[in-house]
């Protein structure tokens, strides 16, 4: 599923993984790359996308609802995914999967996988699609080379609502939410994989609020994805609701460019830790 190495885009060969002598065990190879890191340690979707590739190479279907748990940080460098199936059924399976380093866990992760089936039911909705000034007229996320923040930014053409962006000038709003428009660089096509590092993939919301700006280390992490995206840059929204006990909450919501809601997101986390640079 994953195919040579020259035919992929940016994104899928920064996650393609390979399985291990092709004897059945469910022992996945892959290569955590530099460049789609905060600070050093790899972005927790960035992760969860190379484990949930692994998962989805096992059986055979795309991810619907994968659920991580973050032990470590994940440098680059070597890593290995084991996979265990734990149910296959006609449209859905299960399964749960390890990613180590050098041996050591960085990431547990249990996920349902299966083929979205459009039109297969009623469809309701409670709210219409993020209202989002157009992709062009909202901030561009600055590259980390002219800023010196996050190596991933490089790595994506993302974009932020002027009105969310204050905390990038020491003003945050008051009010913790991130809205704007996640895209890969060269117009690389969002899959499955791919919302699963759209979810983690902006600046925390928490960023917006009076607490300093600095690292939000990602205790679990759950995407549902809803559907395949339209062709075209991703409208997003990212807010927190809760901080208690040193731990926050953050709920996402990720919607395509014909109005479709492709994927939602809840993580856990905890409070920010020493200060990183700006982004």
């Amino acid at each position: 599923m994953s195919g040579p190495a020259g035919s992929l885009g940016v994104f899928a060969n920064a996650t393609a993984v390979v399985a291990n002598g092709g004897d059945g065990s469910g022992r996945y190879s892959a290569k955590i790359h530099s460049g789609w890191d905060i600070g050093g340690n790899a972005n927790g979707g960035y992760l969860m996308a190379i484990a949930g590739r692994a998962m989805s190479e096992a059986v055979g279907r795309p991810p619907l609802s994968l659920t991580a748990h973050y032990l470590s940080p994940g440098p680059a460098g070597p890593c290995e995914i084991d996979v265990d199936v734990v149910r296959t059924g006609r449209r859905l399976a299960t399964a749960r999967a390890t990613m180590t380093v050098e041996g050591k866990p960085i990431l547990e992760l249990l996920g349902t996988f299966g083929d979205q089936v459009p039109d297969d039911g009623p469809t309701f909705r409670r709210e219409e699609p993020l209202d989002v000034m157009p992709f062009e007229n909202c901030t561009p996320m600055r590259p980390a080379a002219a800023s010196g923040g996050p190596a991933l930014m490089d790595r994506l053409a993302c974009r932020l609502c002027p009105e969310d962006d204050g905390f990038r000038r020491g003003e945050p709003t008051g009010d913790p939410t991130m809205r704007g428009w996640f895209a890969f660089v060269a117009e690389e096509p969002v899959d499955a994989i791919g919302l699963l590092l759209a979810a983690d993939a902006f600046p925390p919301p928490i960023f917006n609020s009076d607490i300093p700006m600095a690292w939000v280390p990602t205790i679990e992490l759950t995407v549902h994805v809803r559907g395949n995206p339209a062709p075209g840059p991703l409208r997003v929204a990212f807010r927190c609701r809760f901080i208690h006990d040193g731990l926050l909450d953050e709920e996402g919501e990720i919607w395509d460019s014909a109005g479709v809601l492709v994927a939602q997101s809840r993580q856990l986390s905890l409070m920010p830790r020493p200060v990183i640079s700006d982004v």
